[in-house]
């Protein structure tokens, strides 16, 4: 960005206001509240708060929207909106999985400038300096007969990608500047608007263009509003809007950590119990027993199915500031609760040190609720065991659950090397705690490797040139040879990998009464689970909306085969699972089946989908060997996750352009609000230029600015694309874009595919011009499933795009699980037929296990 205020060249301004024509035929967002008013109601609320909020408000009014303003001004406790404060910008935060916040830095540093500018922050000038940032040229127009006038260049924000320029003026050359809206009606308005009030007379357009310096600029600017009145008003409204603001759904995520309780809610009988079992590292465990007496809870009836359901929703402050919060939910089947009695087990590991607890439990069913608010001392505590509950069910529920934490812990943790795309030789070492530990067995993908009977606890491994998901783990055991503790890593898993882990119970370790279920989960960066639920065979046993994914679980009587199943989901519904099976008999092994997805495009004789075939029409082979079909299904309105690898090296020049704009009308074509697509652009290296999303301008952005410069490598860059895929579910493309043979690759072409056949992505690929490489991508495509295509230029990028978003929606999804239970790690090939003649079937050609 240029700080210097030189005007740019002429042509940028002037090319920059023909653009506008474009930006303006974009949908206007809803328009901020430019003035700052508020409503009565809503002024005496804002008078009402604190000093320090009413401040903040003031802060953020430009970029606080009125669903937000409305949940903050509801809150009623200082702690509850100094959580809101912070969880408003974390929303905000483009990166999450790192310290700093980017948008809360930078709209600060906008804040600290605006003020000093302009000493305020209500001027139009403020606001689009907060919402935009600082432009890249400022020209001052003075000139007699005209306005003091500010015309500012931007080559893109925060709102929009490309380049645009407003325009400000100052009504008889004092007070505040105010942004030019092209709100006016007819030639004579405008021209009273920037007329000189001494010459008594209004200036032309050419006088303005002749006699004022940069005239042309602003002239440009003013022809285009009168041209398009309605088009330069929706150009204000989006450049004074936020779009970096997360969905309203965090508001209503917030507001169910509430403890409130409505004014007019009828109260729930109950007691709650304390008690602190055991330490977890540095932390206390606190163990929390809401106990409601069964014939005070109402019961929920829907066909034959009858349930008690609760929500427990608690907070807890530590010198008046919220130091935790957190949400569980209960649900009993009706036939299976015993005694009078019904108890709501939870935990929460704190520090020792004296908090303010505040429990609110709500029956769902009857609409009726518990509010307890106590002192909480937490105590520093060794591992005897705490005296038992006096409530008996309560008691036969935590007894050996609590005996786990009061043994000690005794924990192994493996850890994980930088980078991605490890390979070669690489050492992994690990963190243990506890003494307990007298060997460590480490076995890659199910295979051991070596035993270790002494620390360092750490192995040495051969990856190999390629960068294949290898899964490593670690058991570590006692000296009776039980099993103590255990880990476990995806090597190259990357960063959208979503999956769950139960941590407890353990295989072949025995439990009586009771056991203490605990979960790993690993999500995609940025991404917080939305819940994890419990469950001991099918019925569901606590849903948990926070860490630690821990729950005591009471076993049935009768040491009956049990298992324990733990479900994680993501805020977009995609869930992953775990299970376990307890007190099974030495006998019973558990066989890992491979579950095969094909995703599979019919073709006619004229290459178009074919539409309206049964499950019956297919037949599917592994190694010869039919497999039964286990799912079948049309997927055109399931979610796609697409990527287009770009190839701009230096041969691209002439195609550039026209590739650039296909892609993006691919992306505007094609990507459905469920579906994410990303771009990788590429020459001598690859480069992640925009990961998966459903935003449009971000997307935009990503092709914005492309220059055709460098050599190519192919291979490493289709390796680097599909190893962005590791971790994504369901249905996958990457769409290859390439003019010119490999030159720089580190992978060979033999690489690359085997890479490919284990990745799963259905690849597509579009050859310009070069023969021998388009017989190798085609070679590519035809093993994953996708198709080839070979054009001449850029101009027929269109069609071919949507060839493969036509295809992308008519496909079939045929599923089965592989009869082949040995632990071969060879190639399985893959057959799949259709019974109808002249049709051609596309999908994988095989995988490995």
């Amino acid at each position: 960005m240029r700080t210097d205020h030189r005007p740019p060249p002429r042509a940028a301004f002037l090319a920059c206001a023909c653009a506008l024509l474009v930006l303006a035929a974009a949908p206007a967002g809803g328009q901020m509240n430019r003035d700052g008013r508020y409503d009565k109601e809503t002024k005496k609320a804002l008078e009402a708060l604190p000093e320090p909020h009413r401040a903040w408000l003031l802060e953020v009014e430009p970029i606080i929207d009125e669903e937000e303003l409305t949940a903050f001004l509801a809150l009623e406790k200082d702690y509850q909106r100094d959580a809101f404060i912070e969880r408003f910008w974390r929303i905000r935060d483009p990166y999450r999985d790192t310290a700093r916040n980017e948008f809360k830095d930078n709209y600060q540093a906008r804040l600290a400038e605006a003020r000093s500018r302009y000493g305020n922050l209500e001027e139009d000038r403020a606001r689009i300096l907060l919402l935009n940032g600082f432009p890249d040229n400022r020209v001052e127009i003075r000139c007699s007969g005209i306005e003091p006038l500010e015309v500012w260049y931007y080559v893109g924000s925060d709102q929009i990608r490309r380049e645009f320029l407003l325009v400000f003026y100052q009504r008889g050359g004092a007070g505040r500047h105010r942004l030019w809206r092209g709100d006016f009606e007819g030639v004579d308005v405008l021209f009273d608007t920037f007329g000189a009030a001494s010459s008594g007379r209004a200036l032309s357009l050419r006088e303005i263009a002749l006699n004022c310096r940069d005239g042309e600029i602003l002239v440009a600017a003013i022809a285009f509003a009168l041209n398009d009145p309605i088009g330069f008003q929706q150009l204000a409204d989006r450049i004074e809007r936020d779009s970096t603001g997360g969905s309203g759904e965090w508001i209503a995520t917030f507001n169910t950590y509430s403890t409130d309780v409505p004014d007019d809610a009828s109260s729930l009988p109950a007691t709650l119990e304390l008690g602190f079992p055991g330490r977890r590292q540095s932390r206390t465990v606190v163990q929390a027993s809401l106990v409601v007496p069964r014939e005070e809870a109402a019961v929920a009836e829907l066909a034959d199915y009858r349930s008690y359901n609760f929500v427990v929703t608690g907070e807890v402050l530590l010198e008046s500031e919220l130091f935790d919060n957190f949400r569980y939910k209960f649900d009993f089947p009706a036939g299976e609760v015993d005694g009078e009695r019904i108890p709501l087990v939870f935990e929460r590991p704190l520090r020792p040190g004296t908090y303010r607890l505040v429990l609110k439990l709500e029956d769902v069913n009857g609409k009726r609720f518990f509010r307890t608010e106590r002192e909480l001392s937490v105590p520093s505590v060794d591992n005897a065991m705490p005296p038992p509950p006096a409530d008996p069910v309560t008691a036969q529920l935590l007894a050996e659950a609590n005996a786990a934490i009061a043994a000690g812990e005794t924990t192994i943790q493996i850890i994980e090397p930088r980078g991605d795309l490890v390979t070669g030789f690489v050492r992994f070492d690990t963190l243990t705690t506890g003494d307990g530990i007298s060997r460590v067995d480490f076995a890659l993908d199910s295979r051991t490797l070596l035993s270790k009977r002494r620390p360092p606890f750490s192995v040495d491994l051969d990856l190999g040139q390629l960068p294949r998901t290898r899964r490593l783990t670690a058991v570590a055991y006692d000296g009776e040879g039980e099993e103590v503790a255990s880990d476990e890593i995806l090597i190259n898993a990357s960063r959208h990998r979503f999956a769950l882990r139960l941590v407890e119970p353990r295989k072949g370790r025995r439990y009586s009464d009771s056991l203490r279920a605990a979960a790993a989960v690993d999500t995609p960066d940025g991404v917080a689970p939305e819940r994890v639920e419990f469950y001991l065979n099918e019925t569901r046993v606590a849903t948990l909306y926070q860490e630690p994914w821990e729950q005591p679980i009471v076993l049935p009587d009768g040491d009956p085969i049990a298992y324990v199943r733990a479900v994680a989901y993501l805020p977009d519904g995609n869930s992953t699972e775990d299970l376990v099976f307890v007190n099974a008999p030495d006998y019973l092994e558990e066989i890992d089946v491979q579950f095969v997805e094909l995703y599979t495009t019919v073709l006619d004789r004229q290459a178009r989908p074919v539409e309206g075939l049964g499950r019956e029409a297919f037949r599917v082979f592994e190694d010869s060997v039919e497999q039964p079909i286990v799912r079948f299904e049309r997927v055109d309105d399931l979610p796609i996750h697409a990527a287009i690898l770009l190839d701009v090296s230096a041969s691209m020049e002439e195609s550039l352009g026209d590739a650039r704009d296909t892609a993006l009308s691919f992306f505007e074509g094609s990507i459905a609000p469920r579906d994410r697509a990303a771009l990788v652009t590429f020459n001598d290296r690859p480069n992640l230029a925009v990961q998966f999303t459903n935003d449009l301008t971000e997307l935009a952005g990503g092709l914005a600015g492309l220059k055709a410069e460098r050599g190519t490598a192919l291979y490493d860059s289709v390796v680097f694309a599909l190893y962005y895929f590791n971790g994504v579910k369901g249905q996958r493309a990457l769409l290859v874009l390439s003019d010119g043979k490999d030159e720089a690759s580190r992978f060979s072409f033999e690489e690359t595919l085997e890479f490919a056949r284990r990745a799963g992505v259905t690849v597509y690929s579009i050859a310009l011009r070069d023969d021998a490489a388009h017989k190798k991508l085609s070679k590519l495509a035809e093993a994953t499933g996708g198709r080839s295509f070979f054009i001449q230029s850029a101009a027929e990028l269109a069609a071919v795009y949507s060839q493969i978003e036509e295809e992308l929606r008519s496909q079939y999804l045929i599923a089965y699980q592989s009869s082949n239970t040995t632990d071969s790690t060879d190639f399985r090939r893959v057959e799949l037929k259709v019974d109808r003649p002249g049709l051609e079937v596309k999908t994988l050609q095989g995988y490995y296990p």
